[in-house]
Parts: structure tokens; sequence; C-alpha cells
């Protein structure tokens, strides 16, 4: 399914803080291979448990409650994925354990899932890994201090830092087809406007690409090649599942919340060649409509999809 033969030659340890949807995901991928341990962290006791069932080495954290005794927690970790939201004070994992993270001398590889939002609004205009970082969102800023405080520790103690900025993560159970089926999808119009996606199948390959070509202090965008308007993508759903779409909104007349409304604030198109030429990443979902094809067959066979889900990302 993905990398065969993926550091094969020697005992790896994933520690991931916030044990969530893409980490799940790629737990699964790195349990192909019998050289991983897999550990993380989640903010509710009753998660713990069904952690430990799976073999992940589960601990209670939180933005409050940091680790009991980081140095078992974080005991022979060579890589480290960080999925926790931040706050107005940045990451609460580096505010809490960035000193801990300092003193673990195996590790390798240490990933932060950012967002595209730290780029703003661009007015429709492409934009890559270049490009300057000018967040119009509460979310995008944090993001970007985010950003800020782990590049500290790579400028001045070679942390082994390599960031994500994800576009809109969907998959099995988190996708178009579950809100339609759920009753609150709306195709809201703004004329000009798009977003980019990114299927969680295409970041787990992407993170794994990035484990076996590890090159510290890089930032990766993670999208797919089809930037569409909102409303094309739950059209195209309702289509799958053979539903009529609901009614077009002009964005004037939609009423939304204020944090509904701010993913319209900003429009981009997201290139992702960086992933496709530095770490050879060929895309399993190019468009929403493959994706969307693919977590509907995987409902068909059964497949189970996941209780967990990160913050918004895009």
């Amino acid at each position: 399914m993905y990398l065969k033969g993926f550091m094969a030659t020697c005992r790896k340890k994933l520690f991931c803080f916030g044990y969530g949807y893409v980490s799940e995901q790629l737990s699964l991928a790195l349990h192909e291979n019998d050289q991983w341990t897999i550990a993380g962290t989640t903010r509710d006791p009753d998660k713990l448990e069904k952690l430990h069932d799976k073999g992940v080495e589960a601990y209670r954290y939180g933005p409050h409650k940091p680790l009991t005794d980081p140095g078992f927690a974080l005991r022979d970790v060579t890589h480290i994925l960080i999925s926790i939201p931040p706050d107005d004070q940045g990451d609460p994992s580096f505010l809490m354990h960035a000193d801990d993270i300092l003193k673990i001398d195996t590790l390798q590889w240490f990933g932060y899932l950012s967002t595209t939002g730290v780029y703003g609004d661009k007015d429709g205009a492409w934009v890559d890994e270049n490009s300057e970082i000018s967040p119009t969102s509460k979310r995008g800023s944090r993001r970007v201090k985010a950003e800020s405080q782990w590049l500290k520790l790579y400028q001045t103690k070679a942390l082994p830092l390599h960031i994500f900025r994800l576009a809109g993560i969907y998959g099995p159970g988190r996708s178009a087809l579950d809100s339609i089926r759920a009753g609150i999808a709306r195709r809201i119009e703004k004329p000009g406007h798009a977003f980019n996606r990114i299927h969680v199948d295409d970041i787990v390959q992407t993170l794994m690409a990035s484990m076996n070509n590890i090159n510290p202090g890089q930032a990766y965008n993670l999208a797919d090649d089809k930037p569409a308007a909102s409303h094309e993508v739950i059209s195209y759903a309702c289509d799958l599942l053979d539903i009529e779409p609901p009614p077009l909104i002009p964005i004037q007349d939609a009423d939304m919340a204020p944090i509904a409304r701010s993913f319209y604030k900003d429009n981009k198109r997201i290139s992702n060649h960086k992933i496709k030429h530095e770490l050879g990443v060929d895309l399993r979902y190019p468009s929403y409509e493959e994706g969307l094809q693919a977590c509907l067959a995987s409902e068909q066979y059964g497949l189970s999809s996941l209780d967990d889900t990160l913050t918004e990302y895009g």
C-alpha cells in the first residue's frame, strides 16, 4: 500500500503529540513494517485503553497537562509528529516539552503539521513554499507562531524539523460524503474562489517519503492538483450518492458562523511541485474526484472510519 521495505534495517519509534486522524493512518502504514513502535498522546482518558489495545504506547496529555514522565515517554524515540493545534502562545508541545525533546539523543526526524492558511489571501494566485507568509486569520497566525518556535530550535539546536503545510484534509469518515449524509452540507458560491484539498493517504505517503529523505529545515505544501470551489465538490459527492444537491447560495446570502465564513476569506491555489520533485511523491488522489470515489469504495468494502479529527487546515 505504501513504501515497501520502508526503513526495514533498524528499529524505529514514532511519538505522536496528538494521536488523531493523520497519526492513526500513518501508524497503520508504519505497522506494515514490524520494525516500528508507535507511541502517542490523547486528552481523553477513555481513549487510553483503546490505544493500548491497538498496540500504541498511549499517554495522557493536553494543553494544560504535560506528560507526567517525559523522559520515560520519549525514551528511544527516533521520529516525532506534532499535530496539536496551537493557541495564542503557539504550540503547547513546544511550551511544555521543547527541552525534553532536545534531550532525545536518538531523534532523527521531527515533523510539524501546519496549514496552507499561513500564506493568507493571494486573490486566487498560485503559491509555493517560497511565497510570502502573511496570514489573514487567527488560525493562520497561530500556525505561523508555532512554526517559528520550532524553526528557532532547528536554527539554534539542530532540531531535525520538517514542516508540512496541509490543505483541507479529507478521507474515509471525513469527507463531503459524510457531511451530505449528515444533512449539514451546503453549496456556497463565491465567484473565483477555490480551495485545495489533500487526501489523508497522500499526507501519509508524503510523511513517509520525508522520513526516507530527511532534510531538516524544509517546508512542504501538501495539496492536490485541482483547486476547486467547495460547491463543486458537494455537487460531485451528491452525484456519487445519487442525491439531489442542495441549492446554490451566494456567499452574501449565506448564514454562516464566523469560523465557517473565515474559510472563504482566503483565496489561493497551492502548488505541490516540491513534494513531487524533492520527495518523489506521486499522488494517489490528484483531485477530489478520485479521492471521493476512494472514500465511497472504502465504505462499500466495509473499512472502518476513524473517530478522531484534527483541527481545521486549509
